[in-house]
């Protein structure tokens, strides 16, 4: 089952596998709990010493929100101010890495709707993030693996890249490469 764990990181996560985007998040349905929570755990400890880390942001019957982010790039984008100004307008009130995630977790089992400031934990930029929430998803020029109002050509090129990424490592995934041998350690 590890196995299957494995490849949908690859699948959804290849940009921060290799170090050019800070976190990717998706949905991960499982058969056994207990299962699940050992497979997490062997995979953060093989992802850990090459700084990529995984944490469940919520757990329903059979079914996890899974993030996997590089801490060190979580750290400088909670420490920039712009970032921090919408995370603090949102309840956010410590600025540690943990704190965050904590408080995220909080806000996604509390609030009726995604909270939209979940961009800013995946690393997408500041200002399409306050775009975004200004125009509640609407009027944006166009969409990629962010909706996009600033920059588009820029974004367009981050898109195909990130394209590009999950697909070689797919491929090579496939090939018998192991989840650790396609993590880059920066």
């Amino acid at each position: 089952m590890l196995r299957k764990l494995e490849n949908e990181i690859v699948k959804e996560c290849a940009p921060t596998l290799a170090g050019i985007k800070m976190a990717n998040l998706f949905n991960y349905r499982f058969v056994s709990e207990d299962e699940f929570d050992s497979e997490i755990k062997t995979a953060n400890m093989n992802l850990n010493e090459k700084g990529v880390y995984i944490e469940v942001l919520r757990k329903t019957d059979m079914s996890s929100l899974i993030y996997v982010y590089r801490p060190s790039m979580l750290f400088k984008a909670v420490n920039n101010d712009d970032v921090w100004n919408i995370l603090s307008s949102y309840g956010y009130i410590e600025r540690s890495i943990q704190a965050c995630i904590n408080t995220l977790k909080e806000r996604l089992m509390t609030q009726p709707c995604f909270p939209h400031e979940i961009g800013l934990f995946l690393g997408y930029p500041v200002e399409d993030v306050k775009e975004f929430i200004f125009n509640k998803g609407q009027n944006c020029k166009c969409c990629g693996v962010w909706k996009v109002y600033y920059n588009e050509q820029e974004s367009v090129r981050t898109f195909a890249r990130f394209k590009k990424c999950s697909e070689v490592y797919q491929k090579v995934f496939i090939g018998g490469r192991t989840l650790n041998q396609l993590t880059v350690n920066i």
